[in-house]
């Protein structure tokens, strides 16, 4: 459950030396991704190892190139997957969503962004739209170092579509 959200870790310590591609362009604001697809949702609480920095209510979705990615194991350029994570509130023995931490997201273009796996990445704080926390430059030890690592998944995406 917990490697949900290394795809969008904003600070990771890595062995990998990489390089960030500065000349890779910035990932834009998803606009509308709430459309999209559901990929799936779930829920980080209090003792889990990342939870001072990725504790609350965690939805992803996908774009369409993005669900065909999921589904072939291979992401076409075009993919855009997003981890929308949410403060999680809990009131009459509920747990529902308080205020936007992060919207984070993978945009796939071999091209642009070579240096790092096919994708760039970026994480844009709360509610805004052009506040970035972290920027291609941060991309490669953002990101991309802890995705680099996986060997079980295909295209380095973390997240499985749940059926």
């Amino acid at each position: 459950m917990h490697k949900v959200l290394l795809t969008f870790v904003l600070t990771a310590s890595s062995s990998l030396a990489i390089a960030a591609d500065t000349a890779a362009p910035e990932v834009p604001y998803p606009t509308g991704y709430r459309d999209w697809h559901h990929v799936k949702s779930m829920v980080i609480t209090e003792g889990h190892a990342l939870f001072d920095t990725f504790g609350g209510i965690h939805h992803l979705y996908a774009n369409d190139a993005a669900l065909k990615g999921y589904r072939d194991g291979t992401f076409p350029d075009g993919a855009v997957i997003i981890f929308d994570l949410l403060e999680a509130n809990t009131a009459d023995s509920t747990v529902q969503e308080g205020a936007r931490k992060v919207v984070g997201v993978m945009r796939k273009d071999r091209k642009a962004y070579a240096g790092t796996g096919g994708w760039g990445f970026e994480g844009f704080k709360g509610d805004s739209t052009t506040e970035r926390a972290v920027t291609q430059q941060n991309a490669a030890t953002a990101c991309y170092a802890c995705h680099a690592q996986l060997t079980d998944q295909k295209d380095i995406v973390f997240s499985k579509l749940r059926n």
